[in-house]
C-alpha cells in the first residue's frame, strides 16, 4: 500500500528537480517554464497524498483547478515565447532584457 511518505518523497524530489532546473539554466525560457511546471506538479502530488491520507476529496478537487490554471499558463507562456522568438530570433532570457522601456 502506498503511504503518505511515498507521496511526500516524490513531491520533494520533483520540487528539487524543478528548483535545480531554474537555478542551473537561467538562459532558456522553455526550460524555465518546464521547471515551473515541475514545481506545480510536485505541489499537486502533495495535495493528492494528503487528500488520500485524510480521506477527503477537497484536495483532489483543488488539484483539478490547479491543473486547469497550469495548462492555461503553459499555453499562454508558450504562445508568448513563439511571438518573442519570431520577433527576436532567440529565446535566451539574457537577450530579452533589451525590451526594457
Amino acid at each position: 500500500m502506498i503511504e503518505l511518505s511515498h507521496y511526500l518523497v516524490l513531491g520533494a524530489l520533483l520540487f528539487s528537480i524543478g528548483v535545480a532546473g531554474i537555478f542551473m539554466n537561467r538562459k532558456n525560457a522553455i526550460v524555465l517554464l518546464m521547471s515551473i511546471e515541475l514545481i506545480l506538479l510536485s505541489v499537486n502530488i502533495n495535495f493528492i497524498g494528503f487528500s488520500h491520507f485524510l480521506g477527503d476529496l477537497a484536495g483532489q478537487v483543488f488539484v483539478f483547478f490547479v491543473l486547469t490554471v497550469a495548462a492555461a499558463e503553459a499555453a499562454i507562456g508558450l504562445a508568448i515565447l513563439v511571438v518573442v522568438f519570431r520577433n527576436r530570433s532567440t529565446i535566451n532570457v539574457g537577450d530579452l532584457d533589451s525590451m526594457k522601456g
